[in-house]
This record gives structure tokens, sequence and C-alpha cells, in this order.
């Protein structure tokens, strides 16, 4: 079976008071005119929907000068966090019941927000890279097309049907490698039969939208493509370009119609709801949003074009229905606009403007256009009129009033006009019409950028206000507000000297905290319980250590936990009371006892006659003198009840794991085997067939686990909660380690040479093995008798599982064999205790997170450079999701949750020198090699209470140790680069900090003179000076 790919935990802190709204720019927008609605996509991958309370259904629109009462306020109706990335472009589609959204998280989703269900948004497609664009060809289409920069045009089935075209741009031109380099789809639109694309390489693609081919290309812009649009019947198509140009093509003559140069910077946005584009709106890079209408004239470039309003910084992306135009920029901010009525319009042209060309070769002018019966205005003129201040040139070809003074030189030129006249308002053009929005939708204040603190536990951000706030990643909630400072500052002020194992991400990027966790690295990092800042009353070990990963994920899904204790319960109580039930194989009324044949040494004849209820014994065996005695050794009393020991005392291997977990295989292999084997001959056992293959053709695998395996012999901590490779109370450095002069050659916290001392063999193959066994169970995903279990939770819950199932046919088996007198001891009552054993209060504290934390599962794609979204939930509901979590989750995170298990790594380590300041304390070693190494987590005090045990004489075996005695602490001191070392720092941390360099550490110890020690030398005289060892001198610059 192939390896699953992996995997990752995300969450997201939740913001404070945080209320609807975006907390980054807004790329995407979409208007449901039937329902008066809003949809946004920002960069925070949120989509956000707006009541409007507009009738968006008239088709009315008020005089630019019209008084208008006061505007109706846009309010908040929900949002959901569609994406892990930024939000490009959404759409609605399915007669606006669908809205899909594309995003730099690689996928295509779509949302329902009207649906009863309440679905979070489905992924229907997927890229390779980020999908910049999304096109729609009718509100009632089945289907909606995609492109990124993955340079492919891909068609998605809206009702999940999966993808239904793609389109490989870059191998249009196959012979071009620049074409395939270019190739990314910036702009999409398309209709039923017509998909028009543009990218980088300034060049219109027409695509059969059935087919997939390529039906003409257009060349012409000379810079990128930002939008497209096309006319509902596919003949004409709109592109907008970064090379300030807006240029109108016929799809039948597959070339450009005009060319529209009303922009003066990159155009980013087009949006169009008539059919035949009569009637369009344009925004740029510097703000500005045009509307432009060409209805009522012959040529396209003789119509008007207006500058309605100009925004702050560019526009992303603009949409209009019924009199509102809404603009989209990089604040989180949406801005609505009042449009302005151009229908029938012309402009209104000063005296002293020239109102007609001055040559006879050009297009008539807009004066001269056939006349249109219209509508008389209320001051009685026949067409509206909007100031030439507010006016765009449409096309440099096309005419445009000038100033009669600029007759003969550059008509209608507005710089050189602006120029002679900046006083006079009527020398502008391109005026903003609205000078302000009619109505803003405030965002709210999202986190741009951070920075991770030496202890790995908190970071610092700073919001789109300048804000700068500190982070508990473990208790998820802000835990301080410094106000507007520089992130620096701050970070100077807080920073600490720990120095602890990177076990986690951060991200800011949708504006919000997100903490990722790898099963590599994210339980790494250790840190010590008497350093926690919790409420709890809790007695913790002498320098017990806590892993963050483990801690907080403990926390993270309690409820899942909860949940899945509650189903287990339930699964021992059935599985109990089936026991009860007779088996569908056994005859009613079944004698208890059947008179044995004699045994014959070739076994039993296949032909000899015998009951047809009594089983035939097929299995050859010669050695076996009676059935009693045979059945007598398969009872699994002693065999079933200790598995551990039995893998245990097989000969010890290396504990890396692509040799321990073959071992683990072989022995487990042969162990059940054995067992297996020996059941098969308890004939009178009627469930043995269960035994024999515990799997149905089709059915979900199973792993066999032995009987109180996670409750009599955890790997995890035990009862008392000592980790493995945290420090015992017998001593100081481990288990192999006591005080006195008897620890003199013991090992030194799993180091493997302290000196010359020996380290204990006869101990380490057990642990070793130990190792071997754990890492095999917590990886594998095949058990001993061929069981095979998915590598997500729900393979952990099988496991533990199937452990019951055979656990209680090893009871009933033994219950069997003593009632029918074999030598088998005594057995108890028959019961199943639980084997979820969860990380106790003192392992773990307990933490509260927010319940509306979000919390990811992710899964790895390399061949799409990033990660997609496998789960979306929070902190409250995990236990409702508690199906679809079995099914997502890895194994690993299954291990950690339900039996305490993490995954086995090496022990990190620092090699250090202990040396004597200035040869005033013994050494630690009589041959001088003092080159030790321990974990990167060892705490100075540690270190001095080894050199105690090197140095001073331990007390009388038959002498008490004086509870009042001063602690190697208290009466030594440990230096290090002329520092003297707090006696809580970690070796890491003095290797950080006080080092700073490579090599070994070189540490200096020294008494304070609070106590005499017996075997330090004496003093030299004042006059004969000391010169210490060459070695201590380069490596540490000591005096």
């Amino acid at each position: 079976m192939a390896r699953k790919a992996r995997q990752r935990i995300s969450y997201v802190l939740p913001l404070a008071n945080s209320t609807g709204g975006h907390r980054l720019g807004v790329n995407g927008l979409a208007v449901d005119t039937t329902n008066s609605l809003l949809y946004s996509g920002g960069r925070d991958g949120v989509i956000c929907a707006w009541d409007l309370h507009q009738n968006l259904k008239s088709t009315s629109i008020p005089d630019y000068d019209e008084k208008l009462p006061a505007p109706t306020a846009t309010t908040w109706r929900q949002q959901v966090q569609a994406h892990t990335h930024w939000i490009n472009d959404i759409a609605l589609a399915h007669s606006n019941q669908a809205l899909v959204s594309a995003s730099s998280d690689i996928t295509v989703k779509v949302w329902r927000p009207a649906a009863t269900d309440r679905q979070p948004p489905q992924t229907i497609g997927l890229h390779s890279d980020y999908v910049k664009t999304l096109a729609v060809p009718s509100p009632t289409s089945d289907w909606v097309v995609s492109g990124g920069l993955d340079r492919k045009i891909c068609m998605w089935d809206l009702s999940g049907a999966g993808q239904k075209l793609s389109i490989d741009v870059g191998n249009d031109e196959a012979g071009s490698l620049s074409s395939k380099e270019k190739g990314s789809v910036y702009a999409l639109a398309a209709t039923n039969n017509v998909l028009a694309s543009g990218g980088p390489e300034s060049t219109v693609r027409v695509w059969d939208a059935r087919s997939g081919k390529r039906i003409t290309k257009l060349v012409g812009h000379t810079d990128n493509i930002r939008d497209v649009l096309v006319s509902q019947d596919g003949s004409t198509i709109m592109t907008a370009s970064s090379d300030r140009t807006v240029k109108v093509w016929s799809t039948g003559a597959g070339r450009c119609m005009y060319t529209l140069t009303m922009h003066d910077t990159s155009v980013w946005s087009l949006f169009s709801a008539d059919p035949d584009l009569s009637v369009f709106y344009s925004s740029d890079k510097s703000g500005m949003i045009a509307k432009t209408d060409t209805r009522d004239v012959i040529e396209l470039d003789e119509g008007l074009s207006v500058a309605v309003a100009q925004e702050h910084e560019g526009v992303h992306k603009v949409v209009a229905a019924g009199d509102s135009i809404w603009t989209a920029t990089s604040r989180p901010s949406i801005n609505r606009w009042r449009d302005v009525n151009t229908e029938h319009a012309e402009i209104e042209v000063p005296d002293k403007y020239n109102t007609k060309r001055e040559s006879v070769s050009t297009l008539q002018s807009k004066q001269s256009s056939p006349p249109i019966i219209q509508e008389p205005r209320t001051n009685g003129s026949m067409k509206r009129k909007l100031p030439l201040k507010h006016m765009l040139r449409l096309s440099n070809t096309a005419y445009f009033p000038a100033p009669a003074a600029a007759d003969g030189e550059h008509r209608g030129s507005v710089v050189m006009d602006s120029k002679k006249e900046p006083t006079s308002p009527d020398s502008l053009t391109g005026q903003p019409l609205r000078a302000q929005p009619d109505y803003s939708i405030e965002g709210q204040n999202g986190l741009i950028k951070h920075v991770m603190l030496n202890d790995r536990r908190r970071v610092l951000t700073v919001d789109t206000a300048g804000e700068v706030i500190m982070w508990d990643l473990l208790k998820c909630v802000p835990v301080r507000s410094y106000g507007k400072r520089h992130l620096e500052d701050v970070r100077d002020e807080v920073a600490t000297t720990e120095t602890v194992a990177n076990w986690c991400t951060v991200d800011t990027r949708t504006g919000s905290v997100a903490v990722i966790l790898e099963e590599n690295t994210c339980f790494d990092a250790e840190m010590y319980a008497d350093e926690l800042d919790i409420d709890d009353d809790i007695e913790f070990r002498e320098d017990q250590r806590i892993n963050l990963g483990k801690w907080v994920l403990r926390y993270l899904f309690s409820n899942l936990i909860t949940e899945e204790i509650r189903r287990d319960h339930a699964f021992r109580k059935q599985l109990l009371s089936a026991k009860e039930e007779p088996q569908p194989f056994q005859r009613n009324n079944a004698p208890l006892s059947i008179q044995m044949p004699e045994t014959r040494l070739n076994g039993w004849h296949h032909d000899a006659t015998a009951s047809q209820t009594t089983p035939r014994a097929t299995n050859g065996v010669s050695h076996m003198q009676t059935p009693g005695l045979g059945i007598g050794l398969a009872t699994p009393g002693g065999l079933l009840t200790s598995p551990t020991k039995s893998v245990g005392s097989t000969q010890a291997l290396s504990p890396m794991a692509e040799e321990g977990a073959p071992l683990e295989s072989v022995v487990s292999r042969n162990s059940t085997s054995h067992v297996r084997q020996s059941i098969d001959r308890d004939y009178f056992h009627p469930s043995r067939i269960l035994n024999t293959e515990l799997t149905t053709p089709g059915g979900p695998a199973k792993l066999p686990v032995t009987p109180g395996e996670g409750t009599e012999e955890p790997t995890t901590p035990g009862v008392d909660g000592t980790p493995k490779d945290t420090p015992s109370k017998e001593g100081l450095f481990g288990k192999k380690f006591r005080m006195g002069m008897g620890g003199m050659g013991k090992s030194f916290s799993g180091m493997k040479k302290i000196g010359k001392t020996q380290t204990n063999e006869d101990k380490k193959p057990a642990v070793v093995e130990e190792k071997a066994e754990t890492e095999s169970d917590s990886r594998s995903s095949k058990t001993s008798n061929s069981r095979v279990v998915d590598e997500n939770l729900l393979g952990t819950v099988l496991k533990i599982r199937y452990a019951y199932e055979d656990s209680l046919q090893a009871q009933l088996q033994n219950q069997q064999a003593f009632d029918n007198g074999l030598p088998v001891p005594e057995p108890g009552p028959i019961d199943v205790p639980s084997a979820i054993t969860p990380s106790l209060p003192a392992d773990t504290p307990v933490l509260k997170p927010p319940l509306n934390t979000t919390i990811l599962i992710q899964e790895d794609r390399p061949e799409a450079g990033g990660v997609a979204d496998l789960f979306e939930g929070t902190v409250g509901t995990l236990g409702e999701q508690c199906d679809t979590l079995e099914k997502t989750a890895p194994m690993w995170l299954g291990e950690v949750l339900l039996r305490n298990q993490i995954p086995i790594k090496d022990i990190v380590k620092i090699s250090f020198v202990l040396e004597p300041w200035q040869n005033a304390l013994p050494s630690i070693a009589s041959d001088g090699n003092n080159r030790l190494n321990a974990n990167r987590m060892l705490r100075a005090k540690k270190i001095m209470a080894y050199v105690a045990e090197r140095i001073e004489p331990g007390p009388p075996n038959d002498k008490e140790v004086d509870p009042d005695a001063l602690r190697p602490e208290e009466y030594l001191e440990l230096w290090c680069q002329n520092q003297i070392v707090p006696i809580s720092m970690t070796l890491a941390t003095i290797r950080s900090h006080l080092w700073r360099g490579g090599g070994d550490i070189i540490l200096y110890y020294k008494a304070n003179g609070k106590k005499e020690i017996l075997h330090a030398p004496q003093q030299s005289s004042p006059g004969i000076p000391f010169t210490p060892k060459p070695a201590a001198v380069s490596g540490a610059n000591a005096a």
C-alpha cells in the first residue's frame, strides 16, 4: 500500500473582539441582484455576505446632480473562512445559489450560503499553482472555468463531478519556450460556446468551450492582460491591460476594432451587465473608476466616458448593480459609490470650447449623430448634460472638446490646457464626479507582520492599524497589547534568553495567527513544568518537562477525545454483551464435554468415522501424545497476557526505525502464528474460526493488539507520569545514576560515555527493544496477523478495537479451558478495560483554547507546490465532526490523542567539557577525559550535582542523607565565558547565549565558599603564578 501523503495540523487563533468583515484587502466582488446581497472575497481567505437593503432590480439611475435621501446602510450577514490563502476571485452561479471562489491555496471551492445543511465551502477543483481567475458562462450554468499560474484552464462541474475539460495554455505553442514560461492565466471570460483567456504574454486566446481547442489568437496589447469580458453572443471581446488601454475585439474578424485610452495607468478590472457590453465600468491602478456608455452612437469610440470616482489606491475589482458601484482595493473596507446616469447624455461644453472637428475626413461627431427621440428633461432640454470636467477622452482618434485658444495646436490636450490655466475649473477634465463614497463597509484590523520570541510560546504581531499585540500560542489568546509601537522595539523589550527547539511554524498571511504543526517537528520542544504560568494547583515532579506539541494538541482536540471515549465505552459494552449470545455456527444444546478418541501417531485419518459434530484435526502433528496435552499448551493464559516480555526477550537491535520495525514485524508474526496454531487445536471453543481471520472480503481491516496494551505496559509516561527522557527520582541523570559513590560509574542522562565510565549493558537491550516496538506500532499500518488499517485516526481506533476483540477472545478461551478441567490458572471476571489513555493533567496541564479557534488538517501536494485542505472545523465542533475527522486526521495524531504516544526520535545532545576553575577543585575524571555530552534540555544544576558526586565522597551506606544539607547548586557555581550560569539554564541556552560558538562548550565549576569540600586541594601560595590548561584558555578565554 502506498504511503499516505504527509499531513499537518494547523490552528488559527481568533482575533480579539472580531466582528464581521475582512481583515485584509479585498480581491473579489459579486452582486446577487435578486436577493440584494453583496459577496466579497479577501486576502484573509474569508468570504463575506452583506445585506445591501437596496432595490437592485430598478433600472432607473438618478442624475449626477439629483438630490437623494440618505443612503441605506449595508449590514453584515454571514461569513466563512473558505480558504487558507488569498482569495483571488469569486463568481456567482446556479441562479445565485452557489458562490465559487478561487484561491492561492490552489483550490476552487463552491459555497452554498442559502443551503439548509450549512456545509462549509467544498472543494470542486484543484490546480497545481495559484488560481487567479474564474468565469461563469451564464447565471444558470452548471459549470465554471478557472485559470491560474499553472498555465491551465480547467472546467469544473458545480455538482462535484470533477473536471470536465482541461486546456494546457503553456503547450498552445509547443515550439516557443517563452510562450510556455508566460502561459499563466490572469483573466478569463466565458460563454456557453467560447472561452477567452489572457495573461502576461499580452495575447488573448479564444477557445472552444466544448472541445478545448484554440479558435484564434488576438495580438495587439503590449503588456499583461488583467481582465477580459465576452459579449453574450460571443462576437465581441473586451480586454483590459497593463499597457493602459482597453481593446475591443471582433471574434469573427479576429482583430482589434477599437483601442480605448481613457485611463492613464494600468487597467485592472472590467465589469458589464449588458449582453452586448454597450455600457461597462473600468478601474485602474491609480484608483480611478470610469463608466463608459457607447449606446446611441455609430462608432464605439464616440461614446461617453465619465470619471465616476477616485479611490485612494488601485482598484482590484469593480461591480455595479441598481444605482450603485462597489470597489475593492488592498484595504479591508469596501466602498459603495453612487452611479451616474449616462443614458441619452451629452457633454456640456463651455462657450469658449470648440464643439466641432476641423478635419473633414473624420467620423461623425457626437452632435452630428442621427437624432434620437427622447423624453423631455425637466429643464426643457432633450438630453442630459454632463460637465466636461468629469469627462474622459475615450480614444486618441475620437473627437473631444478643446479650448478655442488651443485650436490648431494640441486639440483636446488636457495637460497643456491645465498648464495654461491651472486655476480655471473648466480647463480641467477627468475630475471624479463623486468626491466621497456613498457608503463604506468597514473591515477589521488584520495582522500583517509577526515575530516569534525565543521561548517559542509567544508571538508578537502588528496589525493594519499599527498596534503590537503579544499572543500565547498554547492558550490561543492575546495576552497583552503594546499600542502603536515599532515591532522591533517591543521584541527587544520582552525577549528572553531561552532557547527552545522549533516545534511550529507561524503564518500571518491571512491576517490572523496561524500555527502549523508538522509530524517531524511538532514534538521537538519541551519546557520545564516549574516555568509554566498556569492557574491550576498541580504538583509536578522535580524537573518535569512537558512536550509543547503534545500539550496543545491534547486540548485543541479535547472534544474529539471525549467523543471517542464515549464511543469506546459503547463498543466495549456491546462487545461484552455479545459474548453471551450463541454463535451462529454453534449447535444448540451442545454437550459440555466430548469423549476423546485415542491418539494416533500419524494424526487422525481423514477417512476415520466420527461424529459430524466433532471437528477433525488435520494438522498432522506427531509429537503430541494426547489431545488434552495439546489443548493445555494452546491455552493462552500464559502466552497472551504479556506479549511485550516475549518481544523483549529477543536479541536487541539498534533503536533505528528501519531496523527496529522489521524486527517487531517478524517477532509479532511468529508469536501470533504460534498462538493461532494453538488456538486452532483448541476445538472446545466454538468461536475458534474468528481467530483464524478476523477480516472479511471487502470489509474493514483489523489490527490485533495484545490484551492490556496501552494500559498495563504503556510506552508513554506511566502511572507516575515520568517520561522516558526525564530524569526520575532515582537519581540526577536518569535511572542509572544515583547520588553517592556507588554512582561513579553510571551513565549520564542517556550519554554514551562520561570519562571512562561504562554503561550498564545488562538493562540496555530491554529499553532499546521497547523503543523499537513502540516505533513499529505507531508507524506501521500492517499488524502482526496481516490486518491492514488506513494510516488515519480511524486506523488508530480500529487497532484499539481489534485489541479488545483479541483480549476478549483470549479470556473466553481461557475460561473455556478452565471450565473443561484443563490445567490453566483460574480466570477472573471477563472484562475489557479501555485502551484509550489520553495524557493526564499531571502530564499536560489543562488548557482552555477558545471554542472558535479554527482547526485545519492539510495534506502536502508536492506536485502542486503547496497544500490542500482536507478538514476544517473549530475546537467547539470537533466532537460533532468525529466521523469526518476519523477519515482525514493522520494516524500519528490519533496515537498522540488516544494512546498518548508520540513518534520516537533520537535525543539531541550537546557536548561539553567540565574543568575546575583554576584547579581549585578536583577534576571529575582521574585520567583527564572530562568531555561529556547530554540532552540539550539538561539544566545547569544537574551538571553541578554531577560534579558534586564526582568530587565529594558520598554518605556511608548506614547513614541517612541529611535533609538540611546544602544542595550542590547552593555551594557550587558554573561559569562559561566569564559569566556565571544560572542554575535553571539549559545546555541549549548556554550554547546559544553564553558560549555563542561551535565545538564543545567549556564549563568551569568552582566553590562559592558556603561549604567546605573535603576533596578540594590546598590552595597554592600567592607568589606562585597559575597557568590554566591550554584547552581551557583556547576554549573559554578564562583567566
